[in-house]
């Protein structure tokens, strides 16, 4: 193992996992025995688990079991795979909600530091990582860290992810932490929705993937009653987005708001605003890349200090 640190971010979403390139499903399920296949396997510490599939559950933290470290596991593997490399030391960048953030970050430290020397095997490739420090960053303000001075005197950041809605206004291009607000009101809330008006009127349900992929591309090939369905739910999803917005004391027509996260494109291609005031950073991975980005720099600064 060489002494290069590698540095990886990862949003770790409810509905997602995010790193800098990689995008997959919070799915895992643990299998009793030996699998015959290992696409998306993950072996550790004795046990196997299929990494994929159906997304978590939201529960009130993501430290109160092992899900998302195994699934932090993974996305190392994944990012070292692309890097090739088998073994690292590894700087890991990740996020938290900004309204949760001094409350939650020790604690998820603590989560992701619980075993530095690591050895484990993903897709029975065996990867062997240590753990040498844990930055966590606001999610939402990591999304537009590289932007900040290009904004106008006062910009509204509105993060959608798959949980929560974070709202954080940026002035002097500087995001003001006073008036940051997180709403627990994301995608996954609309996808209910959807689904609770399916059964009621159709007696059926869609997959969250169709949804998704509704949500992502504006279309997708399926009975055009249930696209009626979804469509109507998502639009109404983006006109509440728009009045808490409104609530917090911000004019949609004047105030320049840029919208991030898997939620910005449900607003570019369900909100029905063109206005241009608003625009969109539509790659899901932005987060992540923030994260990246901002731990690279807090790297080369204690570099410089030692």
């Amino acid at each position: 193992m060489n002494n290069k640190i590698e540095v990886i971010g990862i949003d770790h979403g409810w509905s997602n996992i995010k790193t800098s390139s990689q995008v997959f499903v919070t799915g895992v399920k643990e299998i009793t025995t030996e699998p015959a296949l290992f696409d998306g396997v993950l072996e550790y510490k004795g046990r196997y688990y299929k990494v994929g599939g159906n997304r978590q559950e939201v529960k009130s933290t993501k430290t109160e079991d092992d899900t998302f470290y195994l699934l932090t596991l993974a996305a190392v593997a994944k990012e070292l795979r692309r890097r090739g490399l088998c073994e690292a030391k590894v700087f890991l960048a990740v996020g938290l909600p900004l309204t949760r953030f001094g409350s939650e970050k020790s604690d998820f430290v603590k989560y992701l530091t619980a075993e530095r020397d690591i050895e484990f095997l993903f897709e029975n490739i065996k990867y062997h990582v240590v753990i040498e420090n844990v930055a966590v960053f606001p999610q939402c303000y990591a999304a537009v860290a590289d932007k900040l001075q290009t904004f106008n005197k006062k910009t509204l950041i509105v993060d959608i992810g798959s949980w929560t809605i974070d709202i954080m206004p940026v002035v002097d291009k500087v995001p003001d932490e006073s008036k940051c607000v997180t709403i627990p009101k994301g995608l996954i809330t609309c996808m209910r929705t959807i689904n609770e008006q399916c059964v009621r009127q159709l007696n059926g349900e869609l997959d969250e993937s169709i949804i998704q992929d509704i949500m992502r591309f504006g279309r997708c090939e399926i009975d055009k009653k249930y696209y009626e369905i979804a469509k109507a739910e998502i639009e109404a999803f983006c006109e509440k987005v728009y009045n808490s917005i409104r609530e917090y004391g911000y004019n949609l027509s004047t105030t320049p708001i840029v919208f991030v996260g898997g939620g910005a494109s449900v607003m570019k291609l369900f909100g029905g605003l063109s206005q241009s005031n608003i625009t969109y950073i539509l790659d899901v991975k932005a987060n992540a890349k923030g994260y990246e980005q901002l731990a690279m720099m807090a790297l080369r600064k204690m570099k410089k200090l030692a």
